[in-house]
């Protein structure tokens, strides 16, 4: 017992000392040269060590390489490191602040000019579909990109995912550095072009692209210059009216910082910007404002930083001028009102760019001014807001460098796992055993089978799926022939598993064929649940499982074919994808047909089979339509079952589609089937407005469409966003009753959100409105409230758990001959 307590002690002093060195010393920057062993010094005096050699950082996730190209100029761009998987770069961070992280592209070959793949970091996206320009002369273009954020975590990733299986992802260098500048706060005002919106109350950026940089004085900086390694272009290419403006005297050396509130040190910009101005042309009789325009993307915010020194009027009374933004705002700039006149200072701006993708920011006087010549520029700085959260990918593999601290503790915990493994060697044996005895699941026509075990007794995958000769396995090579050897012309979909192919078996039966890609995010868990659970069930409104393959490590699903593709292509997609768009062909009367099939499929989920089964995944690409427009729920990976033996199921992690996710399965991690009707109360909102889910290019009250069509409710406004496709069509009473189901799909209390089989009465009636309007039919409901509990009379429900698992196909007429005889006869009391 004392041997084991010394090695516990052992390993408690080792993770102290792996941590006091952090928590006694300032963050030092890391500079990484990419793919290398060799350290590069550059012009701007930086060191960048070889990853091959640092222990300081850790590159997690197999399948990297290196590539060289000793042509280019400057050695921080002859080496890359390229990642075919998704794989990170970890760091470990002593201090929470605001850091510099910049990122170096240089395409300096045909394969990497190829590449595209995204770049997050902290949960949050930085690059999205990123491609760095390729070669425009025996040298690369290089492409640097810089962000600022605040990382509040000890284990800092910056992950780089491929964006498809055939592309790859790349960098040559990565810099991250601290900063004592507040550079993330917007403590400015909100500035769009309509004027200002008012303070914005302090609120973090979080993350931020610099888009420009900008010394006004037509002086370029060199980032050898600046104490955080950043250059400043000149101005002259961003002013209008040229004519109107001149450089005033330099007076680099006389700049004087200072370090209260507003005031700029030197790590907000070096003496060369602020030692450097633009002034009104002095031969000029009258002075004109002085203009910058500068290209912007639309939808988008921007962090606009803007700097002055007064380096041109006396010092002892300095004189004060109006910043514009637009023609709707201006603002005093009044040196004296920051502090001393001899003082660099700056002010900051949330802005939002007009339709035209334009920022435009302009000096000019005001009546104020005594003397109206006296009005300058020093700097400008403009970087896009990044709002876009960034799920954290899966990495394949271990990091390939160990950590400095392995070699501390190493000993120890050898010394503790020999005690333990004679501890509890007995006990581990048993479990062991026990695990053995448990049923494997089998997917054998349909059902499960606890007696076709391996003959010889393995429990790989492998054994699994090649020696059952089930009537759902279909060979490889049959798969290779009927999608012609994987054709990139017959794909016609990719998801979260792998990408869709169409094919036709010899029976002449058409079929989809998902094939598995380990780059997806999905993998074997995934694709043993959707065998598991298409297997064992069976029902008009879910979509069929025709077959599955387990060969040479490929994972394949064979489905029926839908012919109609998605929900989501025909309410919004398909009008990006070709000209003959195929949006609007929905009619209000079809989408709720679709609506009530959907919601039929879930309800057989939830109480048709013996255990219950969620879906997890409940969203508008989820929902198939057949030929007929038919609907039909699909991907069964992320679903679980057992939830009828059980208040809830608890999970580790979160799974599921942003968006769609239930706030509740978010927060308490227990995934109940009312997380199903949450995500398809947004599934309605989509079918009403026909728009996506998560839209970043609208206002910040309109991105989310469950909050945006909840608060429209709310405010007796939702005719604001209903698809106008269909607006003229929705009887008013219809409209009113498919919008209450879908706010009570959505409520924040799982506990008030009603059941699959309220939902599925409620989009019938739904229905049955529009009919009877359409057909003059006057219901006497039409004239009052109609709710979701709402009983049925004269109706005779089967109890869900009487029906079987297996074989069942329910009857279906569009929307239900018993059902319309319910409600023209019985709902009108006659």
């Amino acid at each position: 017992m004392e041997l084991f307590q010394f090695s516990i002690f052992l390993i408690l002093l080792s993770i102290f000392l792996f941590f006091l060195p952090y928590n006694a010393h300032a963050q030092s920057p890391f500079l990484i040269n990419c793919g290398s062993s060799n350290n590069v010094t550059t012009t701007a005096g930086q060191t960048f060590v070889g990853d091959e050699k640092t222990n300081t950082v850790r590159l997690s996730g197999h399948g990297s390489k290196t590539d060289t190209d000793s042509n280019q100029p400057e050695a921080l761009y002859q080496t890359a490191r390229v990642f075919k998987k998704t794989a990170s770069y970890d760091f470990d961070i002593s201090q929470f602040e605001t850091y510099f992280v910049r990122l170096h592209f240089c395409a300096f070959d045909s394969s990497l000019a190829d590449a595209k793949f995204n770049v997050s970091a902290s949960g949050h996206m930085l690059l999205t579909d990123f491609s760095p320009a390729g070669k425009t002369d025996a040298n690369c273009t290089r492409n640097s990109t810089e962000f600022i954020l605040k990382i509040t975590d000890v284990k800092f990733r910056i992950y780089f995912v491929p964006s498809h299986s055939s592309s790859i992802a790349f960098v040559n260098a990565i810099e991250i550095f601290p900063t004592s500048s507040n550079i993330t706060e917007d403590t400015g005002p909100r500035v769009t072009p309509a004027g200002s919106l008012g303070d914005d109350g302090g609120q973090k950026s979080k993350v931020l692209e610099t888009i420009y940089r900008i010394n006004v004085g037509d002086i370029e900086v060199e980032a050898s210059s600046s104490s955080l390694w950043r250059s400043w272009m000149p101005d002259d290419q961003y002013l209008i009216n040229k004519g109107d403006a001149e450089n005033a005297p330099a007076k680099i050396d006389s700049v004087n910082y200072a370090s209260g509130p507003g005031q700029a040190t030197i790590d907000d910009a070096p003496p060369e910007v602020y030692g450097t101005a633009k002034i009104p042309k002095k031969s000029l009789s009258m002075v004109n404002n002085l203009t910058w325009k500068f290209n912007v993307s639309k939808g988008k915010q921007y962090f606009v930083r803007v700097h002055f020194y007064d380096i041109i009027s006396p010092a002892s009374s300095p004189y004060n001028f109006s910043l514009y933004m637009y023609s709707n705002f201006n603002q005093v700039i009044d040196p004296l009102e920051i502090a001393a006149a001899d003082h660099p200072f700056y002010k900051d701006y949330l802005v939002e760019p007009d339709d035209l993708g334009y920022l435009n920011i302009s000096v000019g006087p005001n009546n104020v001014s005594v003397d109206k010549k006296y009005l300058f520029l020093n700097g400008l700085e403009i970087m896009q807001v990044l709002n876009e959260t960034a799920i954290e990918p899966r990495i394949d593999g271990s990091p390939s460098h160990l950590a400095l601290v392995a070699s501390l503790v190493a000993s120890a915990v050898a010394i503790l796992i020999v005690l333990a493994a004679v501890a509890f060697w007995y006990q581990q044996k048993k479990k062991r055993q026990k695990s053995k005895e448990v049923s494997e699941w089998v997917p054998m026509y349909g059902a499960f089978s606890s007696h076709n075990r391996i003959s010889d007794g393995t429990s790989s995958h492998a054994s699994t799926f090649q020696n059952l000769q089930l009537g759902l396995k279909i060979p490889f090579v049959e798969i290779r022939q009927i999608t012609n050897n994987f054709a990139e012309n017959l794909i016609i979909g990719e998801g979260g598993f792998g990408k869709v192919y169409k094919g036709t078996l010899r029976s002449g039966l058409k079929v989809a064929v998902k094939r598995g890609s380990p780059d997806h995010g999905q993998g074997m868990s995934e694709f043993q649940t959707e065998i598991m659970i298409l297997s064992s069930i069976r029902h008009r409104h879910l979509v069929s499982l025709i077959g599955y393959c387990y060969e040479n490590g490929e994972m394949i699903l064979v489905y029926e074919y839908m012919e109609k593709g998605t929900l989501r292509y025909h309410l919004y997609e398909s009008e990006n994808i070709s000209a003959s768009s195929a949006k609007g062909m929905l009619s209000w009367k079809q989408r709720l047909e679709i609506c009530i099939g959907a919601a039929k499929g879930l309800q057989y989920l939830h109480t048709g089979t013996n255990k219950g089964i969620i879906h997890r995944d409940v969203k508008s690409t989820n929902i198939l339509l057949d030929e007929n427009y038919v609907a039909k729920v699909a991907d069964f990976g992320l679903s679980r079952s057992g939830y009828l033996e059980e208040t809830h199921v608890s999970i580790s992690d979160v799974k599921g589609t942003l968006g769609y996710l239930d706030p509740e399965y978010i927060i308490c991690l227990q995934l109940t089937e009312k997380s199903d009707v949450y995500a398809f109360g947004v599934v309605l909102f989509e079918v009403l407005c026909a728009r996506a889910v998560i839209d970043q290019s609208l206002p910040k009250e309109q991105i989310s469409l469950p909050d945006w069509a909840t608060a429209c409710l709310e405010e007796g406004q939702i005719e604001k966003i209903i698809d106008p496709l269909i607006a003229n069509e929705i009887e008013p009473n219809s409209l009113k009753q498919f919008c209450e189901t879908a706010e009570k799909c959505l409520k924040k209390d799982a506990s008030e959100r009603p059941p699959m089989s309220d939902v599925c009465w409620s989009l019938e009636y739904t229905l049955q409105l529009q009919k009877a309007a359409a057909e003059g039919v006057l219901l006497d409901d039409t004239t009052t409230d109609v709710s979701l509990n709402m009983p049925l009379p004269a109706v005779h429900r089967f109890p869900s758990q009487n029906i079987s698992d297996f074989d069942l196909e329910l009857s279906y007429t569009g929307t239900g001959e018993v059902f319309s005889q319910l409600t023209y006869d019985d709902a009108t009391g006659r």
